[in-house]
């Protein structure tokens, strides 16, 4: 018994499906978003987008109590709220940091889909890169 099956068991099934869906569209953007971050024109764009993915995820793990998903995703938000405080592009180790988080963010897209336990988070990636580092 997986994440999808305690889903559906606590929840209508329309709204564990809609909710996969949405979730499902936010992962496949993601990436071509966090890549931006590096490309001085699309930089505030990116950031406002991806602020607003990762408040989506939150809210919506939130109230589908997928805890792990939820802490993880207002963690990111979190730090991306202060990417968008900053008018320059961010360095390559942020970008790098980024990707590795959506990652398991799209592991938990396979993880629900094939009805697994969620991946455990590497504990790596719970330290935050130093945004003054441009490399």
């Amino acid at each position: 018994m997986g994440i999808r099956t305690n889903l559906d068991a606590e929840f209508d099934y329309e709204i564990v499906d809609e909710f996969y869906d949405h979730y499902s569209m936010m992962i496949e953007s993601m990436e071509v978003m966090i890549l931006d971050l590096s490309k001085e024109t699309l930089y505030k764009r990116s950031t406002d987008e991806l602020f607003r993915v990762f408040h989506n995820i939150k809210s919506a793990s939130g109230y589908l109590k997928i805890t792990q998903m939820n802490r993880l995703a207002q963690f990111v938000e979190e730090f991306l709220d202060e990417l968008r405080q900053r008018d320059e592009v961010i360095g390559e180790h942020t970008v790098t940091w980024l990707l590795e988080i959506s990652d398991i963010f799209a592991q938990w897209q396979t993880d629900i889909r094939e009805d697994n336990d969620l991946t455990r988070i590497k504990y790596s990636l719970l330290n935050l890169p130093d945004l003054d580092d441009k490399t």
